[in-house]
């Protein structure tokens, strides 16, 4: 399908590439990683025929039809969503794109309008023109445009950028069927360990490929890096050996030409570079915010709505000291529009939002960007701080976010959407509040920068409320998961991974109580009636059947009993969970000494009591259902 080979470019005296080589296959899928500015955008424009390489060589497969979703916005012209989802146009390589409006293929309108579903459009979008939609909106229609069209490879980056939690597990699951081939620039994980089957690398101009997925990369990574270090450190011992020599005997004639010989030994050594500790963790605290009480903040019988569309009607919200909620649910469902009733940013229409004692909250969202001084450098606007901090941890936390040597001297004028972003976060972390609400706080972020916010948050003392389509990010964060959709809002009291099953658990009981409900009257006289005009069976048969029925019976019976029985057992546990909580709640429980941490402790034996016994009733409940 394609092969790199001897690939090599450079800008302003920096390697960006040096002799890379790369093999695609077929129906394979890539995830393409490295470091913020490596050279992955530069290496797909290589590919596309937008700049030249220095040397080397790109050749595809004779006809390939390549197409290509960029990271920022693409141009509409006047066309609607789903004519410029069904736009016969592709981007081949180093060809011109072919465009033919009015494209009427019935088989192609009704493939886009599925996609643009997945995709989180609604029917009533599909006659909007596109040019009225966002940034975010108009790239998921061209990701749907070249889904419809399915070339041969598709280059992807950072195809999760602009799409939410559901419509990204949509796309997911789509590409893990996708006929052709697909090279993908990805900063998410758990995207990239669900679908690839190989990564490539770009680190220090090198392109390295390893197989497997994320995970299988980076065990990889880490076992050349350990081998590559042996191997460093004997070749220093070996050159400081001979060094040693050197130092010791060229000033004596009788060992003056020995000791030139090992001199010249060691200048013709290919030497091994010590490898870059890519995976080392960071160290230091960050600054953490006042405690606050255990009700930190709470909406009571919230109305809002935007002209006619009613979002909330009597919606009620509470979050509580340390708790991590993320806010999850289908695009439209009201996420950002709760978070911005936390925030203050919107006031509805009736109801009350009450802060808790000594709350004092911080909102982050694209308009924390547009806060920072333009004619500030980036280390004077980092330093514009209440906190007492050392211009060195200024300068480490800022490293972190990828802001080194002398990139701490840029005016922010001059700084990217990711690098503002960014430099907001470490304003952010410099002096946290104790109620952080974030909505997409990983957009535009690479993998360094998101391992450095998720390490300042896995320390942040406060109560975090967020927004995200980033798996990884959730799961290594969330301890509690608030489900929105159709204004209704549903608390899990458990981490990601207990969200999904008990989502999972009450869809499987709710076809099981479907499955049990009788047949109709018309549907029982048919039945009988086809029993009717059976043919007579022997009584051998007669026999065996009534064994069978017996059996299923019997089993049936077991089955329903113990299905019964752990949703007794469930519901129990469940009741105890709220009992614990509200107990939690009271002051006197913080007065008592170790209650809190007595009951905290409980809450956890419960939570993995109630995890286990939903998966064990999901077993018997499936079971019974199939009987």
């Amino acid at each position: 399908m394609l092969t790199i080979s001897g690939l090599s470019k450079s800008y302003g005296g920096r390697v960006l590439l040096e002799d890379a080589t790369l093999q695609v296959n077929r129906g394979e899928r890539l995830g393409l990683v490295g470091p913020n500015g490596a050279g992955k955008s530069t290496l797909f424009q290589l590919m596309l025929g937008s700049l030249a390489s220095d040397a080397g060589s790109i050749v595809f497969e004779r006809g390939a039809r390549v197409g290509y979703l960029p990271q920022e916005s693409l141009p509409v012209q006047n066309e609607t969503v789903l004519e410029l989802a069904t736009t016969q146009r592709l981007d081949f390589h180093r060809e011109a794109d072919e465009y033919h409006d009015g494209h009427e293929d019935y088989q192609a309108v009704v493939k886009a309008k599925r996609i643009l579903k997945g995709l989180s459009f609604r029917d009533k979008d599909f006659e909007r023109p596109a040019r009225e939609l966002s940034g975010g909106w108009i790239m998921r229609t061209h990701l749907a445009r070249l889904l419809v069209q399915e070339p041969d490879l598709l280059m992807l980056d950072e195809p999760t950028n602009h799409l939410d939690l559901d419509s990204l597990l949509w796309l997911q699951e789509y590409l893990t069927r996708y006929p052709g081939a697909v090279l993908m620039i990805s900063h998410d994980r758990e995207f990239l360990n669900r679908l690839v089957q190989g990564i490539a690398e770009i680190r220090n101009s090198r392109l390295m490929r390893y197989r497997g997925n994320y995970d299988d990369y980076l065990n990889q990574r880490e076992a050349f890096e350990g081998q590559q270090l042996a191997a460093y450190k004997s070749q220093q011992r070996e050159i400081e050996r001979l060094m040693r020599f050197v130092d010791r005997f060229r000033a004596k004639n009788t060992k003056a030409a020995q000791a030139q010989s090992k001199l010249k030994q060691v200048e013709r050594m290919e030497k091994i570079d010590a490898p870059e500790d890519a995976s080392r963790s960071i160290r230091f605290r960050f600054p953490q915010p006042e405690r606050t009480g255990q009700k930190v903040i709470t909406l009571k019988n919230i109305h809002h709505a935007y002209g006619e569309n009613v979002v909330y009607h009597g919606m009620e919200f509470q979050a509580e000291r340390a708790q991590r909620i993320v806010l999850v649910g289908p695009n439209g469902a009201g996420k950002s529009t709760l978070l911005k009733l936390l925030a203050g940013v919107l006031t509805p229409q009736s109801g009350e939002r009450e802060l808790g004692y000594h709350v004092k909250f911080g909102y982050f969202a694209q308009h924390r960007v547009e806060m920072l001084q333009a004619d500030r450098t980036v280390f004077e606007e980092a330093s514009d701080t209440p906190q007492r901090v050392t211009e060195e941890f200024i300068r480490t936390v800022l490293g972190s976010f990828l802001f080194q040597g002398d990139d701490v001297f840029k005016p922010v004028r001059v700084l990217s959407g990711g690098e503002k972003s960014r430099l907001a976060l470490v304003k952010l972390l410099l002096d946290p509040p104790n109620l952080l609400l974030m909505d997409e706080p990983t957009t535009h972020l690479d993998m360094a920068s998101i391992d450095a916010l998720l390490f300042a948050l896995d320390q942040f003392e406060g109560t975090l409320i967020f927004i995200s389509h980033d798996v990884y990010f959730i799961r290594a964060l969330a301890n509690h998961v608030t489900h929105v959709q159709n204004g209704e809002i549903r608390h899990y009291p458990g981490d990601y991974q207990y969200y999904l099953d008990k989502r999972a658990s009450d869809a499987a009981r709710a076809a099981t109580v479907a499955q049990a409900v009788p047949r109709d009257g018309g549907q029982r006289r048919a039945a009988e009636a086809a029993i009717s005009v059976s043919a007579p069976k022997s009584k051998e048969d007669r026999r065996r059947e009534a064994e069978d029925r017996q059996v299923k019976s019997r089993e049936r019976r077991e089955l329903q009993t113990r299905v019964t029985a752990l949703e007794k057992a469930i519901h129990n546990l469940e009741a105890k969970q709220q009992s614990l909580t509200d107990e939690l709640q009271r002051p006197e429980t913080h007065q008592a000494s170790g209650r809190s941490f007595e009951i905290s402790q409980e809450m956890t034996r419960v939570g993995g009591e109630v995890q286990r016994l939903t998966k064990e009733w999901e077993a018997a409940a499936t079971r019974l259902a199939a009987l």
